[in-house]
């Protein structure tokens, strides 16, 4: 009798842990979110997928690579795609540097960002201006830039104040230059979690203010920020959620790719991705801390059968 008595109650705490530990795994990798994302791309029509840049058809084809020649540990963080010189530009929040590398994760040149005191998001604009963010100052310097530069300094250079920043002391972390837009897309890391946009030309000097944009952004934190130049579509990267994810012109999510080990052709996960840049054929580029450079490339498309 003692025994059928707490055979149940031992079945109930049984079932009470299982559930426990499914909630955490689910808060912890974000399962709840990747559903709602999973079950929205299945909505998509092939036409809008046509449309988009359409992550779940991307795979790693580098992985892991260690970015060398000076920025070893120095924790890269925003990547952002030159077309101009092929070349892509990352910042490093260890000691400030701007460096550019080749699109195979080559460092080419190191440049020191003297003034700067954390520098966390890099945008190409036009003829050789270059965007970085200092989080820690919420400050936006732009830069100029040749093949000649081997130091920046900020001494000489108006900076845009950000505005004050977000709760536990995180402000704007990701940016990216919208050309079909004229504007810059910024991203609050989190507390709260929002995307801005800032009316720009491209040139050296910005006015006006940081505008809302609307987003549904099911992650838990903004890490970079890039813009598609064949859609116009803007890809958010998190590192707390080890999530890719494409938003429509409209703020709308469309597509997703998660960045854990086993998916996407990935042999190991992302450890902390901090860094998104698409080129004009597709390619997807992304840094990870502390020194980490990544490709991705959609997959050909199976011929149709006649």
């Amino acid at each position: 009798m003692t025994m059928s008595i707490l055979r149940p109650r031992w079945l109930l705490l049984a079932l009470l842990f299982i559930l426990v530990v499914l909630g955490y795994l689910t808060s912890r990798f974000h399962w709840d979110d990747r559903a709602r994302l999973w079950l929205r791309e299945q909505d998509t029509s092939a036409q809008a997928r046509s449309e988009s840049v359409w992550l779940p058809g991307y795979r790693a084809v580098i992985q892991a690579k260690p970015l060398k020649g000076g920025l070893e540990g120095q924790e890269t963080s925003d990547l952002a795609y030159n077309p101009v010189t092929r070349t892509l530009f990352t910042v490093t929040g260890k000691k400030p540097l701007l460096a550019e590398l080749s699109l195979t994760g080559d460092v080419l040149r190191v440049i020191p960002l003297l003034g700067m005191s954390n520098p966390e998001g890099v945008a190409v604009l036009e003829n050789g201006n270059i965007a970085v963010t200092d989080e820690r100052q919420n400050s936006l310097t732009i830069f100029q830039v040749d093949p000649q530069t081997r130091e920046l300094s900020t001494a000489k250079l108006s900076s845009f104040d950000l505005g004050p920043r977000g709760k536990k002391n995180k402000g704007i972390e990701g940016i990216a230059w919208d050309p079909r837009q004229h504007r810059l897309v910024l991203g609050q890391e989190r507390d709260p979690l929002a995307l801005f946009s800032l009316a720009s030309n491209g040139g050296p000097h910005l006015s006006g203010a940081l505008q809302p944009l609307p987003s549904d952004l099911l992650m838990t934190n903004v890490s970079a920020l890039s813009i598609d130049p064949r859609t116009g579509h803007t890809l958010v990267l998190s590192a707390e959620s080890h999530l890719l994810l494409e938003l429509d012109e409209k703020g709308e999510p469309i597509s997703f790719i998660s960045l854990l080990g086993g998916l996407n052709g990935l042999e190991n996960r992302i450890p902390r991705a901090e860094g998104v840049a698409i080129d004009e054929q597709g390619t997807i580029y992304m840094v990870s801390e502390p020194d980490l450079f990544y490709v991705f490339k959609r997959e050909a498309e199976p011929p149709k059968a006649d």
